[in-house]
């Protein structure tokens, strides 16, 4: 499968990052089962700990309306350029606690897309980002 418009989503989204203390901007595009493309941005807050992630952003948009079926997420972040604007020159892997929430509702054969601006891509599974989870699937 070509993950191109997933990843353009992505970066579409890095734009709406809310990212005043750390200036890193994250854009996700999560593909469900049924072809329907969700998207999130990181969202920051002074208190960091409820700051919350792309990946997750774009999860809890989705089960919150009811899906749960999930086949690939795209990923894209980095640093604020002197303008203002994202560098996606590297690749931005998901945290800890979003690839234990993708373990909750993603298969071990769920695939994670890193990119960048470059038109660089990494394919994973999460089984190779999260070996041995502690999941219900």
């Amino acid at each position: 499968m070509n993950y191109d418009e997933l990843v353009q989503k992505a970066i579409e989204m890095t734009k709406m990052s809310y990212v005043p203390y750390s200036h890193f901007h994250v854009g996700a595009a999560l593909l469900d089962k049924n072809g329907k493309i969700w998207t999130g941005c990181n969202i920051e807050n002074a208190t960091y700990g409820a700051t919350n992630c792309a990946e997750r952003t774009a999860i809890f948009k989705a089960v919150s309306e009811g899906v749960r079926d999930f086949e690939a997420i795209a990923i894209v972040g980095g640093p604020e350029g002197a303008d203002g604007s994202p560098v996606l020159e590297e690749f931005c892997p998901p945290c800890g606690i979003c690839r234990q929430v993708l373990s909750e509702f993603c298969s071990k054969d769920f695939k994670i897309i890193l990119a960048n601006k470059k038109g660089e891509q990494k394919l994973f599974t999460l089984a190779e980002l999260l070996p041995e989870s502690f999941s219900l699937k």
